[in-house]
């Protein structure tokens, strides 16, 4: 891979690898929640918080990174409060830029979450609190074992999309070489440039294969664990 790619290039997609999987690892407890919440839950408001979190589905990229800097830049609402009492930054560094592609792929985590959660037989739920289980114990041994095939996805999927974001990461983080610029960003200045055509379209292979491995992973995933729930019921 070291011959195949410039350090530039290299960087880049190492920088990418690191930004999607913390923010995937970030976002899945949250989308978890609220996956539950939607799908179990009945309460005011709830119609207006779905639209909220599956704003960001429908929502140009670029607003999103200019909301994060309105919000978490170092003179934003948040970013202000966070540099001045704990000396964290997180405009311009990758760190921000995981929270832009945690953002922009937790709609596809928290819909892939609670539409396998509501295919979850109540019943068997029911079943294990008559026989004296905990609702923390059921929730461990039945519902998250029979909602794998939808954390799986959802984990896949949101990574996928995390690695390739573009929009409100360059908006919020920047372009910086070595520092905030991902593979998207990388693929975007080698277009920009003379001469770095065969290196846009190594990036472009790359984005390609990555996101159709993971796309076919999900569904290979989804359909092995299909096939041993109904085995094992």
């Amino acid at each position: 891979m070291d011959n195949l790619l410039t350090p530039m290039e290299m960087d880049a997609l190492l920088l990418s690898l690191r930004v999607a999987t913390v923010s995937i690892a970030v976002a899945l407890p949250i989308a978890l929640a609220f996956a539950w919440l939607f799908a179990r839950c009945h309460f005011p408001g709830k119609s207006l918080l779905i639209g909220i979190i599956h704003l960001p589905l429908i929502l140009p990229p670029v607003v999103i990174g200019y909301v994060l800097l309105i919000l978490l830049g170092r003179k934003g609402m948040i970013g202000a409060f966070l540099y001045d009492w704990f000396d964290i930054t997180l405009a311009f560094t990758w760190k921000g830029a995981a929270i832009a592609a945690a953002i922009v792929a937790f709609p596809l985590m928290v819909r892939s979450m609670r539409l396998s959660l509501e295919a979850v037989d109540r019943g068997l739920e029911g079943a294990a609190r008559t026989l004296g289980a905990s609702s923390r114990r059921t929730f461990l041994t039945i519902t998250v074992p029979l909602m794998m095939p939808g954390i799986l996805t959802a984990l896949i999927l949101g990574f996928a999309r995390a690695l390739g974001e573009f929009g409100a990461t360059i908006t919020f983080v920047s372009n910086i070489p070595r520092q905030t610029q991902t593979l998207p960003l990388a693929l975007y200045t080698l277009t920009q440039t003379p001469g770095e055509e065969a290196g846009a379209t190594r990036l472009a292979v790359i984005s390609v294969a990555v996101a159709l491995v993971a796309m076919v992973a999900a569904e290979l995933l989804a359909k092995h664990l299909q096939s041993e729930g109904k085995g094992a019921g």
